[in-house]
């Protein structure tokens, strides 16, 4: 039976119970009403006030009793489970109802499989008649055979409504507009204009306490955990407290918090300013569920609204989350998990502990070594090492970028070589030469179709000819796409040394290593395998900082020489000027 696989969920409903309470009285006759957000936009003919009135008057008129209204406000006529109708249907089954009356034929349904099996099969069988006052239907007198056309061109009526619904979603996403109907976590409508966001800033606090956590190493169930402890009301039981209306159920528990919802908030970009449209899509008007796009089809619009993360802190939180910190068996992690690469295979290094280890025993090894059965070798290094060794640099790059942030800033930008900013200017001149290409395509490929029109060349010809011009195109596309990225990185450059500074300057001094402070700090640490040659053991060890790479703290010498050669460089200049001026 068709209908029976799309509405076989049993929905508890207030009607139901009062089809069981009379089930032995006289039969019911049930006046359905339907109304999708699509009929609403028709006017008020097709309003749940007034197709309640056309039915009760018709009912009252023809002298049908024992009436109830079954509604279904809001829901879509290509799907059955609707809590009004699969109330209905209780009945029907149950035998409580005998007659069905709907104001047009398109109120019980627009999906004309379903719609079919249940006047031909299944009233039938349950003895049901079915009226449609408007369409003029009534089963006792026989139906027609062009009820299935009409069927037919009711569901015609949807697809063509969901197609236009879907050109206006289409052409709204595209220039900005945020379609999403349930704003993140945090976000609140403008009242003076529905467009805008605006920050709820108790519900922010909690989305910043969140990201706090996560830069603080702690993983989502970790931090459902904390958030429980300090009462931190869920989502749901937020929105109740505030009197707003939510879809979802409350929380039998106000302050625990899932593991998904805190998911959500540490990956959603709008926290960061920025509106992404096209984040999923539907298989048809018939199919309703939700499929996630791939996220290079995502349409995402910068400055969209006010931020309640930090850019880097939020580009942090996704780093971190690519390399989980998960504990190990014994219930212990470090700062480190997920940071240090092995320098020869590029595998994470993994966190070895145990009950009996002692602080100084934890250790670090790569990944790909499995006890020396692997294909890498071991990259042992102690935990105890590593927070000497990293607490020691910031140290020395905190002091060196506080006291002379000039020197760091011009030390940075000397990456910068000259082969470097050949080779920016080579993928400029290579991407305006693609761009270019790319235009005369268009106008050639144009040429073509005319001269095909026209009868100047054969369809054979012009087929050959527009493939091989749509292939040349698709390709330099993909590359110029590749190269601005490329170039786009470069221009961020001078962004990511004040990145890096801003960081800096929250701090003044640092006297012991926390996860915070790492992920604030430091991108990867590289590890490389020991060396032995010289009979003693020596291990190279990079650390990479967030947004500026490996920084090369000078010592006190090197740093004495630049401080000089800096005040010979400003002299000159002044001696330049003034000369200038005396000529």
């Amino acid at each position: 039976m068709i209908y029976c696989a799309c509405y076989k969920t049993r929905v508890p409903a207030a009607e139901t119970e009062e089809i069981m309470s009379i089930k032995q009285q006289e039969p019911i006759t049930a006046l359905y009403c339907r109304l999708s957000q699509e009929d609403a936009r028709e006017g008020e003919s097709n309003s749940i006030a007034n197709q309640k009135a056309i039915l009760a008057k018709y009912a009252k008129d023809n002298g049908f009793k024992h009436t109830q209204f079954f509604v279904d406000d809001g829901f879509s006529g290509v799907v059955f489970d609707r809590p009004g109708f699969l109330a209905m249907m209780d009945g029907v089954k149950s035998g409580s109802i005998k007659t069905i009356i709907v104001k047009d034929h398109s109120r019980l349904g627009r999906n004309r499989l379903v719609i079919g099996t249940l006047l031909e099969e299944d009233f039938e069988r349950y003895g049901v008649r079915y009226i449609a006052i408007m369409d003029n239907i009534d089963s006792k007198q026989g139906l027609s055979d062009l009820i299935p056309l009409q069927d037919l061109f009711n569901e015609w009526h949807s697809k063509t409504t969901s197609q236009k619904i879907r050109a206006v979603m289409q052409s709204k996403g595209n220039s900005g507009i945020p379609l999403t109907r349930n704003l993140p976590f945090g976000y609140k409508k403008d009242p003076n204009d529905k467009s805008k966001w605006l920050v709820d800033e108790s519900a922010a606090e909690i989305v910043r306490k969140i990201y706090a956590l996560c830069m603080d190493g702690k993983g989502p169930t970790q931090i459902g955990k904390i958030l429980q402890a300090q009462g931190v009301p869920t989502i749901g039981e937020y929105y109740r407290s505030i009197g707003r209306k939510t879809g979802a159920p409350l929380p039998q528990k106000p302050c625990q918090w899932s593991e998904e919802s805190i998911n959500k908030i540490l990956r959603r970009m709008e926290y960061i300013g920025h509106t992404v449209n096209f984040r999923t899509h539907v298989k048809s008007f018939k199919n309703k569920k939700s499929i996630e796009n791939d996220p290079s089809e995502w349409k995402i619009f910068e400055n969209h609204h006010q931020s309640i993360v930090d850019k880097a802190v939020w580009e942090r939180v996704q780093e971190i989350r690519k390399n989980k910190r998960r504990l190990t068996k014994y219930g212990k992690t470090s700062i480190f998990s997920g940071l240090l690469v092995c320098a020869d295979c590029g595998k994470n290094l993994r966190y070895c502990t145990s009950r009996v280890h002692t602080s100084s025993q934890e250790h670090f090894v790569c990944a790909n070594y499995k006890s020396n059965t692997g294909s890498c070798s071991i990259h042992f290094i102690r935990e105890e090492t590593l927070l000497h060794l990293v607490l020691t640099h910031i140290q020395r790059v905190l002091t060196f970028v506080l006291q002379y942030e000039h020197i760091f800033i011009s030390a940075v930008n000397k990456k910068s070589t000259e082969e470097q900013t050949k080779a920016i200017a080579a993928k400029r001149r290579m991407f305006a030469q693609q761009q270019k290409r790319i235009a005369e395509l268009d106008v050639l490929f144009q040429r073509v179709y005319e001269d095909s029109i026209a009868g100047r060349i054969t369809e054979e010809r012009f087929l050959k000819m527009s493939s091989s011009y749509e292939s040349e195109q698709a390709k330099l596309k993909s590359e110029s796409e590749r190269l601005e990225t490329e170039l786009n990185a470069e221009k961020q450059s001078a962004n990511n040394t004040e990145r890096f500074l801003s960081i800096v300057r929250r701090y003044t001094e640092i006297t012991e290593l926390t996860a915070t402070i790492v992920n604030d700090f430091i991108e990867k640490i590289v590890v490389h395998a020991p060396d032995k040659s010289s009979g003693h053991r020596v291990q190279k060890v990079e650390i990479y900082y967030n947004a500026v790479g490996i920084i090369d703290v000078p010592d006190s010498d090197e740093m004495v020489e630049l401080l000089h050669k800096r005040k010979q460089r400003r002299l000159a200049a002044q001696n330049s000027d003034g000369l200038k001026a005396v000529i």
